[in-house]
């Protein structure tokens, strides 16, 4: 990782930590400052997990309003986003055993754009410099990849949109699932060729 690198991670972990400080004492604003920072990548996460909108948002604000009730037992041993996403996947699982017995998802793409009460953003925003012919193929993968993950065991399904796709290191996988690095890593190693194998089926040799 460069220096700079770091230095951003620190300076976000010091802006989150101010604004958590603040939230211990009382202070809304402060709460609402880490809401509009994090709800992009907590919907992201939650909408993987569940493979359905609704539930997602759900998901993210039963996250948001838990983790505002147990504030002051944030303690900064990890970054305010990976304790956040901790009660996100408690959250999102707790959804999935409700639903389990759903008979159908009305997906959506994963490019549609969502409204907020903070505005309009999309889960996983495309570049306009993108042909067009190579958006709609790049959709379509991403469609697909999201189908794949949905079919996935809920063990597989986290390690994989935890690491793979939010990028979170191994020792911060660890803190959020309470897991010891070598499950995790086994996990994810079942995980991706089991991802793998279903991607071939539908979409041929990767």
């Amino acid at each position: 990782m460069s220096n700079k690198a770091e230095v951003d991670i620190k300076d976000r972990m010091d802006e989150d930590l101010e604004f958590v400080l603040l939230c211990r004492d009382g202070d809304v604003d402060a709460f609402e400052v880490l809401v509009e920072r994090h709800q992009k990548k907590m919907l992201n996460i939650a909408y993987r997990m569940t493979d359905d909108y609704e539930d997602a948002c759900d998901v993210v604000q039963e996250a948001f309003l838990s983790a505002f009730k147990s504030i002051k037992r944030f303690r900064g041993e990890a970054r305010f986003s990976t304790w956040l996403t901790g009660i996100l996947i408690n959250h999102a699982k707790n959804r999935l055993k409700q639903v389990k017995n759903r008979s159908h998802h009305e997906g959506i793409s994963i490019n549609d754009t969502f409204e907020t009460d903070s505005g309009s953003y999309n889960i996983e925003p495309q570049s306009s410099e993108i042909p067009v012919v190579e958006q709609l193929m790049q959709k379509e993968v991403q469609v697909q990849v999201q189908k794949c993950i949905s079919l996935l065991d809920e063990t597989s399904r986290e390690v994989v949109i935890l690491r793979d796709m939010q990028g979170f290191s191994y020792e911060e996988i660890s803190n959020i699932l309470k897991l010891p690095d070598g499950t995790i890593k086994s996990r994810l190693f079942r995980a991706r060729d089991a991802l793998r194998n279903c991607l071939k089926k539908v979409l041929g040799d990767l």
